[in-house]
């Protein structure tokens, strides 16, 4: 009988150095009674493949020669389905298709769909292909993250000419024949991203119900960029305030709302610790089977917690710690630590230069969001809301996909 996995990929195109693969495959840790997944719910995240059709400029798979490095599924479905069940029973269990661009290999998410019926999805994507999809897989999504970084212009000058009218094509066309969601995902990293494109994704374009934003994990905070980034935060969080009938929906301003409000949401799916997930309910695999927390850290042996085909799971590795700033913080109360992989580089790799010049702006940034939050008085807007949109604010299933801050 061949390998299920040869019938998903053909030959590999380019692979990892010899000595990166021995350096990311350490010995299997021992089983341990404690599970490694805090909570009763688990976020499955497969990456399909690591090759993509764009190229991004910023893409932090580009980091430790990690994009592209992995074409072909090392695991079969089976061996994923023995992985389940011995470390994730019991456990309500939503999957992510991540990538590279996961719709290249479309084979595995269509048999990864039909074996698990009973879990949700979610799909991360550049948008370019989901034409390609058939219609009973989009019937299936509770959620399609695309990455989009704005207007036209900015998109474009990131992902290639026609990048932009190709995904917005693409999401009129699919958006009725999709089970759940549509997030527009933007990597907020040119500072002379505007109101106007920002404010088009949420609320101008129909295909799009939802827009998250990140703000870029790379130097591109000197100069004035940070009172750049400001000036349309400012605007953003007027709007958003400015209805208590209808919903402005920015997943990253919903979630710090919720969270000032009801302290307590801010903490229950993620066991007290950080909202990335990374720490505790983010199971991140690879094509080669190998597992890390974070799908931007996949580069780093120490991060590595299980792989599939030896079938073994231990607790993320990736943790806050005191080393790190967030306690004492204004903002830790609802803001929970933001992004690990900062914190990990800034504080516990002690990276001077992306402390300074990365992590120490995007915490400025947060602090101001919830400055200005608090201007418009939260707990009096909340108070106000209609009870459908206050539920929205309380209880929108998007929290789950998501990092909830920016």
């Amino acid at each position: 009988m061949p390998c299920i996995a040869a019938q998903f990929f053909g030959p590999e195109e380019k692979t990892l150095p010899t000595h990166t693969l021995e350096a990311i495959r350490p010995a299997p840790a021992p089983d341990s009674d404690i599970d490694p997944i805090a909570g009763n719910r688990v976020e499955l995240q497969l990456l399909t493949t690591l090759k993509c059709n764009l190229k991004c400029t910023y893409c932090s798979l580009g980091v430790g020669e990690v994009l592209g490095s992995q074409t072909e599924l090392k695991y079969d479905i089976d061996q994923l389905a023995a992985f389940v069940e011995k470390h994730l029973a019991g456990k309500e269990i939503y999957v992510t298709f991540y990538g590279g661009e996961p719709t290249l290999n479309q084979k595995m998410m269509q048999q990864v769909m039909r074996r698990f019926p009973e879990f949700r999805y979610q799909l991360q994507t550049n948008g370019t292909l989901l034409d390609d999809l058939p219609d009973w897989m989009l019937a299936r999504f509770s959620n399609i993250l695309v990455s989009i970084d704005g207007g036209e212009q900015t998109t474009d000058d990131y992902r290639g000419r026609g990048i932009w009218r190709k995904v917005i094509r693409n999401l009129g066309h699919i958006h009725e024949r999709v089970g759940g969601t549509i997030t527009a995902r933007v990597t907020w990293g040119n500072p002379d991203t505007s109101f106007e494109e920002l404010d088009e994704l949420a609320t101008a374009i129909e295909a799009v119900d939802y827009l998250y934003w990140q703000f870029v994990a790379d130097e591109m905070y000197g100069g004035d960029s940070l009172e750049k980034r400001k000036a349309v935060l400012v605007r953003l969080i007027d709007k958003f305030f400015s209805r208590t009938d209808t919903l402005y929906p920015l997943v990253p301003l919903m979630g710090i709302v919720r969270n000032k409000v009801l302290p307590t949401r801010g903490r229950e799916l993620y066991a007290g610790l950080t909202q990335c997930r990374v720490s505790t309910h983010l199971v991140n695999v690879m094509p080669n089977g190998e597992i890390f927390p974070c799908p931007d850290m996949m580069y780093a042996a120490e991060m590595k917690m299980g792989e599939i085909q030896s079938n073994w799971l231990k607790k993320s590795p990736l943790q806050p710690t005191t080393s790190m700033p967030c306690e004492g913080c204004e903002a830790f109360s609802w803001c929970r630590c933001n992004c690990m992989k900062n914190l990990y580089l800034g504080y516990v790799k002690n990276d001077e230069r992306y402390r300074r010049n990365v992590v120490e702006p995007i915490c400025e940034l947060v602090k101001f969001i919830g400055r200005e939050v608090d201007r418009h008085d939260p707990h009096g807007w909340f108070s106000r809301l209609a009870l459908s949109v206050r539920k929205q604010i309380t209880d929108a299933e998007i929290y789950e996909y998501v990092e909830i801050m920016p």
